[in-house]
């Protein structure tokens, strides 16, 4: 019998000098109104941003905002099945969505002093620290690429986007990053 294990694995990033894939996670898509947040919030273990444009982190979780309703919830993927039913049981009778979309989107992380120009040159954000500081996160688009894009060092971004589009971002990143490298020489 074949081993289906492979077919079934995330597509992987090219890792690079300033790329690296992160491991498979869990991902929830919640939507509702602030009983659901704030439900959602003790259930998770991670604050749940009220602001716009912010991401909080618990240990290794971390909820992204994305819209005034909306929230990327991640976490390890071995902690999935217990953050679900953390979430079910905690916002049973309160109209909301949950959406698991784990397997929709895989993660990066891109590094270094140069990420913020490599990232310039697909994004139409001003990604300088002043604008774009730690902890700040949007949708947005790489190239013609949608992605959350999330800011967790001053040096470092996170990179989720759809599994169909990552040898795509992958590419465009590392031709970016020589053109940018080769600018700076």
């Amino acid at each position: 019998m074949p081993d289906l294990s492979a077919a079934r694995s995330p597509p992987r990033f090219d890792a690079g000098p300033t790329l690296a894939p992160l491991p498979p996670a869990s991902r929830y898509i919640l939507r509702g109104g602030p009983p659901v947040r704030a439900a959602a919030e003790k259930a998770a273990g991670v604050g749940i941003p009220a602001e716009a444009c912010r991401a909080f982190t618990q240990d290794e979780r971390a909820a992204l905002w994305l819209g005034p309703d909306e929230w990327l919830l991640i976490a390890p993927e071995a902690q999935g099945a217990v953050l679900s039913g953390a979430l079910t049981a905690a916002l049973a009778g309160l109209p909301h969505s949950l959406v698991d979309v784990s397997h929709r989107q895989s993660a990066a992380e891109l590094r270094g002093p140069m990420a913020a120009t490599v990232l310039a040159a697909g994004c139409p954000l001003d990604l300088d620290a002043r604008s774009f500081p730690v902890g700040m996160c949007t949708r947005t688009v790489l190239a013609k690429a949608e992605v959350v894009l999330w800011r967790t060092a001053t040096e470092v971004f996170r990179i989720e986007v759809a599994r169909s589009f990552v040898t795509y971002v992958s590419e465009f990143l590392a031709e970016a990053e020589r053109t940018s490298t080769s600018d700076q020489g």
